[in-house]
């Protein structure tokens, strides 16, 4: 009885293990038959359409007719309008029209009369396009004698200034992609740029004044460059010289974890309601969207205005980190308040203004120059995002040269990769062999059982 469980055992593993040889070959064949193309592929990107729907609307109409456009949830321009014959002229335009009761010099007046109070630290206003209203935030920093003073300036202004409280503190996001080091800080690399002769990093201003020198590692073996011109605050944005004078291979790539990156084909500005992602090299990847444009902030260190305003969440350490969509550098990473584990407030400078100030050009990725194919001629003034705001992504994927990989457990176990499949047919090799010499080693002591009994 013994034996004969024995040999059900037996026959049931060489059974396993041969259709775990069987699977096995099927993954590995599925995992190569969908390997994903080459990083060479010519990206695409939506840019353009409805942002600069919207965006030709709000000039041909006029700041006395408008206030602002946005991409609404479908993906469509929506522009607010003063008058229900710009309404009719919008959507002759073929976008959206809500009629709003202040216009644009409005919301510009209301700025204004914002940024002539006295300076309170830790208060922040921007123009909500959506509500027809500015909007203005204090943080937990502010007192409750500076908010009723601030609050006071809004009621002077009239109701559609609308003041709110929120938690955490605004502040840099000292300490992006990939993290760069010096003695006043840790920051993060934001985008590759180049002025024809010699190549730079673009990244925050606030991350160090000019001269500081910049690191790759933490020992200060790997000079990255030095900081060769700086604008913060007003500004928040900064250029980092190669100590070589050039970026090197995969410089229109941004790093965003696990040694992948996304390529860069252009720059422009984004669109109200347009989703977004950002990296940096404390929190990663994360994505959101823009709430919010031409925003003023109160740093502690000073003010900051013209910056772009995301409920994207971000991190000490994310700093200068870049923030783009479809493949469209859109920000730098200036600051903020809260973490991505409650969310938060994030603002971003824009890229078009530091590369106009700068007199710099994006450096972008060109895989259809290296398949022979014509140039992409990217935008630095264009409105950004026509796609409906969920269905954006951070744009084409590439390799990073030099970023750390994944663990080697994770490629193996990774379903569109070939490990698996070769795990399943290691393993089952293993047991066949295995059950191969157990059988041996039962029929080799068995007969010598039989040869003792019989000779013994």
């Amino acid at each position: 009885m013994r034996h004969a469980r024995r040999r059900v055992v037996r026959r049931v593993t060489r059974l396993a293990a041969v259709g775990g040889l069987l699977l096995g070959g099927v993954m590995v064949t599925r995992a190569v038959a969908s390997e994903p193309p080459a990083a060479t592929a010519v990206p695409h990107t939506y840019a353009m359409k409805a942002g600069q729907t919207g965006a030709e609307l709000v000039s041909r109409l006029g700041t006395s007719r408008t206030a602002g456009t946005w991409i609404g949830a479908d993906g469509k321009a929506v522009v607010a309008v003063t008058d229900e014959q710009a309404a009719a002229e919008v959507r002759r335009a073929g976008a959206k029209a809500k009629v709003v009761g202040h216009s644009m010099d409005e919301l510009k007046s209301a700025a204004k009369t914002l940024r002539s109070a006295p300076r309170v630290a830790g208060t922040a206003w921007s123009m909500d396009y959506r509500t027809n209203e500015v909007v203005v935030q204090g943080d937990s920093t502010v007192s409750a004698s500076d908010w009723a003073a601030m609050t006071k300036v809004a009621d002077g202004i009239g109701g559609f200034v609308r003041m709110e409280r929120t938690e955490g503190t605004f502040t840099p996001r000292l300490n992006g992609a990939q993290p760069i080091l010096s003695t006043g800080g840790r920051c993060s690399a934001g985008f590759n740029v180049t002025n024809g002769q010699s190549d730079f990093i673009l990244t925050a201003g606030h991350c160090g004044p000019t001269g500081s020198t910049w690191f790759a590692d933490t020992g200060g073996t790997n000079q990255l460059g030095k900081t060769v011109a700086q604008s913060f605050p007003g500004n928040d944005f900064s250029l980092v010289q190669y100590a070589d004078g050039k970026a090197g291979d995969g410089a229109g790539v941004v790093f965003i974890g696990n040694g992948k990156g996304v390529q860069i084909t252009g720059a422009g500005d984004p669109s109200i309601g347009q989703r977004v992602f950002r990296s940096g090299s404390t929190s990663g990847l994360r994505d959101g969207q823009v709430t919010g444009v031409n925003s003023t902030v109160n740093y502690p260190e000073g003010t900051v205005t013209g910056l772009i305003e995301t409920n994207v969440c971000a991190e000490p350490g994310d700093s200068g980190g870049p923030m783009f969509s479809e493949g469209i550098a859109l920000g730098i990473t200036s600051g903020g308040s809260g973490d991505c584990t409650q969310g938060g407030t994030t603002f971003f400078q824009p890229v078009t203004k530091a590369l106009t100030e700068l007199g710099m050009q994006l450096i972008v990725s060109n895989p259809a120059a290296a398949a022979g194919g014509p140039s992409p001629a990217p935008s630095a003034t264009s409105a950004q995002g026509s796609v409906a705001p969920g269905a954006a992504s951070p744009g084409s994927a590439a390799a990073v040269q030099g970023a750390q990989g994944t663990p080697l457990l994770s490629r193996l176990t990774d379903t569109r990769n070939v490990g698996p499949g070769l795990l399943v047919v290691g393993g089952s090799l293993i047991a066949l062999v295995a059950t191969r010499y157990i059988r041996s080693e039962q029929d080799r002591k068995a007969y010598q059982r039989y040869y003792s009994a019989t000779w013994g």
